[in-house]
């Protein structure tokens, strides 16, 4: 009986990653033909410019505060039209050093202001929605702390609004992408999501997502779909999809970048994947049954879906792993199911899907270098994705099944160059626990699975459980070696 189960969760989880890649290939065919579109020519300013409040949303941000603030004071856009709140939750020192920054700036006759809020009720959504019941603006630009967005920024964006737009989102850049190989990877990924997914479900005419800043949002809009809310870890996704099931339409910009900074070490990324993943699943749960309920087309709905459910993928590459080594002994002791491991060759379509879509996003960003670019960054990525299923996998499980958890910011660091250390950093401390000793197990475990593979003298998983031994092995490393060094 337990065979079967195991045999059972192994197939329907590898038929799940299987349907995930299609969906993938989907986008970046949608992708490739928007790309086959003539372009349209430079939209203009309209001629009566309207008052824009910027929100800059922050808490205990010392290090990166003081570069944002004079990044959008440098906005070329009249002084008289434009507003800025920073929007301040902070506990420490960067209370002090924003009064210097704002002070410094409103005499130079920028209307900034420095707006604090008794307590932090709703986090990073209750400081917009508290910013945003004060601001003076019809339109809505918000940056987060670590980005540093360029002066025409709502020159580029602003004539993209026609009635129906609700939200410009434009494409993030990356400061320190050359750092070291963990943000490579981040930027290759980034690169990918900001490229085919948001370019190919724009073009298909799908829901596609606020990305939480570098991006512009009619106020109205907002206020349409109800306000800013803190009931999921991704505020932005969730408000997002209310918006667009109000009827706004949202407009992808993949040729104005926003440049933000990445982070350096693995805990960070793990603070940021972790609320990603888990405040993904939270939206899906929240509004799922509006989306299948809703009078859009049933293209839409499928596209939809696998948005909202795009983090799930985690818990289904986790599920097929940790049974993958059970399936090799099933398979040696009963050889009439030999079958089921001759069909599971036609998930090779679905791997090869996703070096597609990684390819395409490669080859539009990076048309020069394009394979160099991807065969040096593709399998590292792949493996450090694999690396990370048990974190991710978990957080999506907590966010499906409602378990809730305070938002946790990602620390950040104004490192750009090679080299530059952040020890001394305040707002990093790494420590150990269960869930970096699992991945330190898992990676003991495939090495266990190709053991197996070569005792049974059955080759079919190899590389997949090397890549997975490797991966786990990775991510624990670089989740320890902070702890260490620091």
């Amino acid at each position: 009986m337990l065979n079967y189960i195991i045999i059972i969760l192994y197939c329907f989880s590898l038929l799940l990653i299987f349907f995930f890649s299609m969906g993938q290939l989907n986008l970046a065919w949608n992708y490739i033909k928007s790309k086959r579109k003539p372009k349209e020519g430079d939209k203009l300013l309209p001629e009566s410019l309207p008052v824009v409040t910027v929100q800059l949303p922050i808490y205990n941000e010392k290090y990166v505060v003081e570069r944002l603030i004079d990044a959008v004071c440098t906005f070329d856009y009249p002084d008289t039209l434009l507003e800025i709140q920073v929007l301040d939750d902070s506990t420490d020192e960067t209370v002090q050093i924003i009064q210097r920054k704002v002070a410094e700036w409103q005499a130079r006759g920028v209307d900034v202001k420095h707006i604090q809020r008794t307590d932090r009720e709703g986090f990073k959504a209750g400081a917009l929605q508290y910013g945003l019941e004060a601001s003076r603006g019809e339109f809505i630009a918000i940056f987060d702390s670590d980005f540093l967005p360029e002066k025409d920024f709502l020159k580029k964006t602003l004539p993209h609004f026609d009635e129906s737009v609700g939200l410009v989102q434009t494409r993030w850049g990356h400061l320190n992408k050359d750092y070291s190989l963990l943000t490579q990877l981040q930027a290759f990924g980034l690169d990918a999501h900001f490229s085919v997914e948001q370019g190919g479900r724009s073009y298909a005419g799908s829901f596609i997502n606020f990305n939480g800043t570098g991006g512009i949002w009619r106020k109205s809009t907002i206020v349409d779909a109800g306000g800013w809310s803190a009931d999921t870890l991704t505020e932005d996704l969730d408000l997002s999809y209310r918006a667009q099931l109000k009827g706004w339409k949202f407009q992808y910009l993949e040729d104005c970048v926003a440049p933000a900074e990445l982070p350096i070490i693995m805990p960070a990324i793990k603070s940021q994947q972790y609320r990603w993943n888990k405040g993904a699943a939270e939206t899906a749960r929240k509004n799922l049954s509006k989306v299948l309920l809703s009078d859009i087309k049933l293209s839409g709905k499928i596209h939809a879906v696998f948005h909202l459910f795009n983090s799930s993928v985690f818990i289904c590459l986790l599920i097929a792993s940790i049974l993958s080594i059970p399936m090799l002994f099933i398979k040696d002791a009963n050889p009439r199911l030999e079958i089921l491991f001759d069909l599971g060759s036609v998930f090779l379509v679905g791997f090869f899907s996703i070096a597609f879509f990684y390819w395409v996003a490669s080859k539009s960003l990076h048309p020069l270098k394009t394979g160099k670019y991807y065969f040096r960054l593709f399998p590292s990525f792949l493996v450090v994705s694999m690396g990370l299923s048990l974190h991710n996998g978990l957080a999506v499980l907590e966010g499906l099944f409602g378990f809730k958890s305070p938002f946790v910011r990602t620390p950040k660091f104004n490192i750009l160059k090679k080299g530059d250390s952040w020890k001394g950093n305040t707002y990093v401390k790494p420590t150990f626990n269960w869930l970096t000793l699992f991945e330190g197990v898992f990676s003991l475990y495939f090495i266990m699975g190709i053991a197996s593979g070569i005792y049974l003298h059955d080759w079919g998983l190899i590389i997949f459980h090397f890549m997975l031994a490797l991966g786990f092995g990775s991510v624990f490393y670089h989740s320890v070696k902070p702890i260490v060094n620091g």
